[in-house]
């Protein structure tokens, strides 16, 4: 299967959760949308561990078969698209959010991810995990 990973599952496997490692060594391809990259490492530049962090981070997407995912004037379709539909609903989404579903749509790939920003959006391919 090849899927895109959230900032929270990322989050996961560093932690080490077992149900998490597994779904991520299994996949065939890993793709870390470019969003999620520049989250991590807000993220690692406000924390204690910047470093470490950014080591770990930089060993994963060095790692054979994962890809980071950059959009592209094509993405900007989909985003926008994403966009009038969840205005229609009345459920406009955080915009890292739009743009890692756009992302996700645009690849035809399965976000893996335990974010419920995305429960709006039907279209979108989700790897469900126990436990959410």
């Amino acid at each position: 299967m090849k899927i895109a990973v959230d900032s929270n599952r990322y989050t996961d496997f560093c932690r080490g959760l077992p149900d998490v490692v597994e779904v991520l060594e299994r996949a065939v391809e890993i793709y870390v949308p470019l969003i999620v990259v520049a989250e991590q490492r807000a993220g690692f530049a406000r924390g204690a561990n910047r470093e470490k962090n950014e080591r770990t981070f930089t060993k994963f997407l060095n790692t054979d078969g994962v890809f980071v995912l950059a959009p592209d004037e094509q993405t900007t379709f989909f985003y926008a698209d994403l966009y009038v539909y969840l205005r229609k609903k009345g459920r406009p989404i955080p915009t890292n959010d739009l743009w890692i579903a756009a992302l996700v749509l645009q690849h035809n790939l399965v976000l893996f991810d335990r974010d419920g920003d995305f429960d709006s959006l039907p279209q979108l391919a989700r790897l469900p995990l126990k436990g959410r």
